[in-house]
Order: C-alpha cells, then structure tokens, then sequence
C-alpha cells in the first residue's frame, strides 16, 4: 500500500473534498481520511442554498469571496456531471425574503440599497408581485425582496460529486479512518498516525469542520451550532424559489418536497430533535406558505455546523507548523463556498498568488492578532 502523498486531506466533506479535487487536477497524489463516511456531517444535512446576497448584510472580504463561488456553480456543475455523471441539481430561481409588517418592510429596504449599493441584483416586490412570482405565497405577505442571482443545490449530490471527481482523479479516499496524532518535527509536519495505519505527505489539511478541534491549535478552534430541520412533500411544487422569513427558510427540490429550516443552537452538538423546534419551523412554514399545513413529513434531521469568533472561516498555514494547513470554520455556508474554497486551498499549498483581501481575513493566525488587540 502507498503511504507517501504530496498532500493529506484529514476531513471528507465538502470542503475537504473540493480541496482534494482541485490538487488532484493539478497531478498531485492526494490522500483523503474521514473518520467516518464521507460528507456525513454539516455536509450532507445542508439545505443547499447558495445565498451570497441572501446572508449578508454587509461589504468585505468574505461577502465577495461568497459571491466569487456563487459564480462559479454554473460551469461547476456541467463540470462535475462530466467527471462524474452526478447531477448537483443547480437551481438558479432566486431567493425571496418577504415581510408582514413596517418593521420588516424597512429591513428589506435596507437590504435592496445595500445590494445595489453592491452593483447587484435585488427587487423589492408588492404583495401583488410576490404574488404573481409566487402564487404559493400567503396573501398576508406585505412586501419581499427578491435577489434572483441566489440559488441553491442538492447539497448531497455536491458533496458526493466533489467525492467522486476526486477520486476519478487519482485522489485516495479513505472512509471510517481516524486520524489520531499529527507527525511533527522541528517544526515541520511530515505525517500522520490513524486508528489503522500511518501515512507520509510534506503537506496536511485540517478540513474536519467541529470534529477535528485536538489536531488544530485552539486559537483557531470552531464553534459548534447545531441545527434542526425538517422535509415537507406534496404531490405537487407549491414555490419555485427559496422563500425565507424571520429565521426560516423554505427550499424547493425536486418531486413536491420542501427543506425547511433551521433551529440555531451554539454549542451544541447532539443530534437530538425537539419537538418545540419542529412545531416552530413548522408554525414559520405555514405562515410564509400556508398550502404546506397539507404536506406530509419526509424526515427531521440535526447538522452541525462549525463557526468562528469572528464569523469568518480560517483558511490557510497554521503558524510554527511548516506545511500544516487548516480550512474550517464555513459555519452557514459551506456548500456556497466550497468551489472556491477547493481554489483558493489548492493555490495556497501550491505557492500561487491569492487575494491579499482573502489572505488577510481568513488566514489561520489572526485569532491571536485580534486577541492581541484587546478582542474577546
């Protein structure tokens, strides 16, 4: 068996599978160790939206790096239905935030002048016109805004897609392998020891979204948010674009079915469901959609997703360590920024030029610098 990789991935999920993609298109050998299956955590419990207007409110480096991987779905899914002959189901139908009152209506104001402030797309609609985009929606909505650059995928097609492609490359995956200890000396990293076996590479990267935090320095550790969240289906679609209001959304896939989330939890990491989550995601569903009260459900499932301090993901060298990289902490939106993630990795550990922005917000020491300046 080979043991010696120019790259080691510890994580396969999204994340950690774009990265693998992206160096092994590159002709590097590249070895991939998930704990357990891959894309079996945050991954596969996504809803799939690729909301870079949708979730943020504000200009900087992670608000452009979020549009930059939106842009990129397009061509990355003809790309990976090439590879691999799995379709992510990219939909690119947009995403509705509606209002029912002044308060609301006046956020969503601000939401359009700050978009188009941003040079993008985004409508404030009357209820009429929400209505005639959306029939589906209730007729007590006062006003939406409408971003239709905003979409959304099958977030376990992506993960599976992301998996495949990189194996059809070349990529070794290995599953229900737990790496245990990193091999450091001098400062230099040139391994690392699993429940099984021990593997050699010069270069190594954290990618275990919350379930990796013993192998990266606690300076740069993620927070874990659990989230709750339900499957709906009719026999026919009721909404055609994701719908979202006061801390819920509703995203349309394929055969009548409805992803409705999700609870916000910090610090929790059980999978368990409560019932008062569910009959609030539900009371918020039926609110935005009333035809959706006749829906059954499919399924109710937990993710955990992993954040930050800061809100930012860190990705880049971990300090003192030479050739140990880390790439955690998407919280929300690992699906929307996995394309460029896998990128933006692969021209790190490659030497390539990146965006000095990108560096400088993402990069695996800036804990100790905000510390540093009397941040909490």
């Amino acid at each position: 068996m080979i043991k010696k990789f120019d790259q080691i991935i510890v994580g396969g999920g999204v994340i950690g599978c774009s990265i693998a993609y992206q160096l092994s298109k590159r002709g590097y050998r590249v070895l991939v160790l998930e704990s357990s299956t891959t894309g079996c955590e945050a991954s596969n419990s996504a809803a799939g939206m690729l909301g870079a207007q949708n979730e943020f409110t504000e200009e900087g480096p992670l608000f452009r790096f979020a549009q930059d991987s939106r842009r990129l779905f397009k061509e990355l899914s003809d790309e990976l239905i090439s590879e691999t002959d799995i379709d992510i189901h990219y939909v690119h139908k947009g995403i509705l935030k509606l209002s029912f009152d002044q308060q609301q209506n006046r956020q969503l104001e601000e939401i359009e002048a700050f978009q188009k402030s941003m040079g993008n797309p985004a409508y404030i609609l009357s209820r009429a016109e929400v209505l005639e985009l959306e029939p589906g929606v209730t007729s007590e909505v006062a006003s939406a805004v409408y971003m239709p650059d905003d979409g959304q995928v099958s977030a376990p097609d992506l993960s599976k897609a992301f998996f495949k492609a990189a194996q059809n490359r070349g990529a070794v995956i290995h599953e229900n392998e737990r790496v245990v200890n990193l091999l450091v000396t001098d400062g230099e990293i040139y391994g690392v020891s699993t429940i099984h076996d021990t593997y050699h590479a010069d270069q190594v990267v954290i990618a275990t979204g919350v379930f990796g935090s013993g192998l990266i320095p606690e300076t740069a550790s993620t927070i874990p948010v659990k989230g709750e969240c339900l499957e709906l289906e009719l026999d026919t679609p009721v909404i055609q674009a994701t719908v979202s209001s006061d801390g819920c959304y509703l995203v349309p896939k394929q055969g009548g079915k409805v992803l409705v989330g999700a609870s916000s939890l910090p610090g929790r990491t059980d999978k368990e469901i409560s019932a008062k989550a569910v009959s609030l995601l539900l009371e918020k569903a039926f609110l935005m959609v009333p035809e959706l009260s006749k829906a059954s459900i499919n399924r109710l499932w937990t993710g955990i997703r992993p954040g930050t301090s800061d809100g930012k993901p860190y990705m880049g060298a971990v300090p003192d360590v030479s050739g140990l990289y880390i790439s955690v902490g998407h919280y929300r939106n690992g699906i929307l920024l996995s394309p460029i993630t896998g990128i933006y990795m692969a021209d790190l550990i490659t030497g390539k030029r990146v965006d000095p922005s990108y560096y400088e917000s993402f990069n695996a020491g800036r804990v100790n610098e905000f510390i540093g300046r009397g941040g909490g």
